[in-house]
């Protein structure tokens, strides 16, 4: 006999027991879901790509060659960094990268499902689980690159390395609570994934990848404040120097992530049935 369910129009925040178990149970029961989204997302990707796998190597190869002959011409000063300048560059975009997947994931998987979210009852969840995995999936083939780089230019490791994929998960589910905030407005309202783009960019030259952290001046307190920047250091500096510059920093960003990863879930399974209502009437 299948389990019987019951709607009423009461708001599930009146009932939050209710809600949290509900949230769990509909994880769980994402997972075969997001597995099949995220194999048939990571297919079309790579199959409708006449350069296929090699786009995950394109963006860093590219920001590394670029920012080192604007360098080396003297166009612009960088500091000392702790690896040579190429690897330097070519390391830190791939963690900004994996960021950016993350954050904007969500809201192009939502957008493109609304005809799936208004005739179909499944976990929503499923569809933010898909595209984490993608995510997973494409900063593992970006791993090769970062192996080699390690290898070519003779780069120490220590076994704080053993660490670095944990704040690399915290950079990752930052990325998905912006995301997973955006995610409902982007149904409503095509801007949001028009201006992605443009705010990532911007936002890239806020964050230490292609520069070491600045100390001084205003544009040295938008870096330190910028939430990405302690956890995208931190993963970096784990995986070569062993030296954590700011683990204060690390662990706010990290605590307030954790933390508003939860409201932001709550929220997105509140939102989503009257989004698609609306988008849908």
């Amino acid at each position: 006999m299948p389990p019987e369910t019951v709607y009423t129009p009461d708001s599930l925040l009146r009932r939050p027991k209710f809600l949290l178990r509900s949230m769990w149970h509909d994880l769980l029961a994402s997972r075969e879901l997001a597995w099949r989204l995220m194999v048939r997302d990571i297919s079309a990707q790579y199959r409708q790509a006449l350069l296929g796998l090699i786009w995950a190597f394109i963006p860093p190869i590219a920001m590394a060659v670029g920012f080192t002959l604007a360098r080396d011409a003297n166009v612009f000063t960088v500091g000392e960094t702790d690896i040579p300048y190429p690897a330097y560059v070519m390391f830190s975009t791939a963690l900004w990268q994996t960021f950016v997947d993350a954050v904007t994931g969500p809201v192009q998987a939502i957008v493109t499902a609304k005809p799936m979210l208004a005739r179909v009852n499944f976990p929503r969840e499923s569809i933010v689980l898909a595209k984490l995995g993608e995510v997973g999936f494409n900063f593992g083939i970006k791993l090769i690159l970062i192996i080699a780089l390690f290898l070519y230019f003779r780069i120490p490791v220590s076994w704080s390395i053993l660490l670095a994929p944990v704040a690399l998960i915290h950079l990752v589910l930052l990325g998905t609570l912006f995301g997973m905030l955006l995610a409902p407005i982007g149904v409503l309202y095509q801007d949001v994934s028009k201006s992605l783009s443009m705010i990532t960019g911007f936002w890239l030259f806020l964050t230490p990848v292609i520069y070491p952290v600045p100390k001084d001046g205003l544009f040295g307190v938008l870096v330190a404040w910028n939430p990405v920047t302690p956890l995208l250091v931190t993963t970096r500096e784990l995986a070569t120097t062993g030296v954590i510059s700011n683990p204060g920093g690390f662990w706010l960003v990290s605590g307030l992530t954790l933390v508003g990863l939860l409201l932001t879930w709550v929220g997105f399974r509140i939102a989503i049935p009257y989004v698609v209502e609306r988008v849908t009437s």
